[in-house]
């Protein structure tokens, strides 16, 4: 089966088809930049372009950078304020002309990684951190997960974790990887502290220099692995979210199973008014 997979991120959209089987992209991902201001109708546009350079027209799935229930956004830390209280599953659904699936981004992508990366047959507290834009988080208990976690807005030193373990906080400070990394640590050391975490996979952009920087990470007692779909990953959840709901034909209240069962908090919008 294949499904369309869209990866909303403050920085960047991003998209392509998905075998739903593999968890492979069946083409080359395309990315545009986030618009700025990011507003609905502006995101919107750009779901609508991504499609239509695939000439995709079945199963759809989106990821936003927020929380999201019932497909209608609740934050907004790192996009337009106007999202906030916006259908995103409907206004998708207008523009594409057809059902889309929402739901959050680090979530999509923790399903993806425990169905066919890094966290593919583990059990216990696994815990997926996003470093890009902000730090998303995903949190699975023998390999369910427990949605809209928002673990980067932990405050620390009286500010949100991610304005200074993000990617962007790096490349705003000009911090090297020593230094970014002892920020990152601190954080670890404060999720630890409240989770307790058996594993911990890192994934967003920059983990494809986990090399860099993992090894760099001190005093964490849980094992800390790169994500392995890396950024691939919230296109391939966002497909596998959006294939559950086509098969159950309606949303999910319960919670996102790493094994594909359906999200909570996601749903569908159709074209022309639903």
């Amino acid at each position: 089966m294949q499904a369309f997979g869209i990866d909303i991120g403050g920085t960047g959209i991003k998209a392509a088809p998905v075998d739903i089987a593999a968890g492979t992209l069946l083409a080359e991902r395309k990315k545009i930049l986030t618009p700025q201001p990011s507003t609905p109708e502006a995101v919107a546009d750009v779901v609508r372009d991504l499609t239509r350079d695939f000439g995709w027209t079945g199963i759809t799935g989106a990821t936003f950078p927020g929380v999201v229930t019932s497909g209608t956004v609740r934050t907004a830390a790192n996009v337009d304020k106007g999202w906030i209280g916006t259908d995103a599953a409907a206004l998708f659904g207008k523009v594409t002309g057809g059902d889309v699936s929402v739901l959050n981004d680090a979530d999509a992508a923790g399903v993806a990684e425990m169905r066919f990366g890094a966290g593919k047959g583990e059990r216990g507290t696994v815990l997926l951190l996003t470093f890009g834009t902000g730090v998303g988080s995903a949190l699975f208990t023998d390999g369910v997960l427990v949605p809209n976690t928002e673990f980067g807005h932990i405050e620390i030193r009286g500010k949100d974790a991610e304005s200074r373990a993000s990617e962007r906080g790096k490349q705003h400070h000009g911090w090297g990887w020593k230094e970014w990394a002892q920020r990152v640590g601190e954080y670890m050391h404060q999720i630890e502290a409240l989770l307790s975490p058996d594993l911990i996979i890192v994934g967003g952009g920059i983990s494809k220099e986990a090399d860099k920087w993992v090894p760099l990470l001190t005093g964490v007692r849980a094992k800390i692995v790169p994500a392995a779909l890396q950024n691939d990953a919230g296109i391939v959840g966002a497909a596998l979210a959006a294939t559950t709901m086509a098969q159950t034909g309606s949303a999910a209240s319960g919670v996102v199973a790493a094994s594909g069962a359906a999200a909570s908090g996601t749903t569908t919008g159709k074209a022309a008014g639903e």
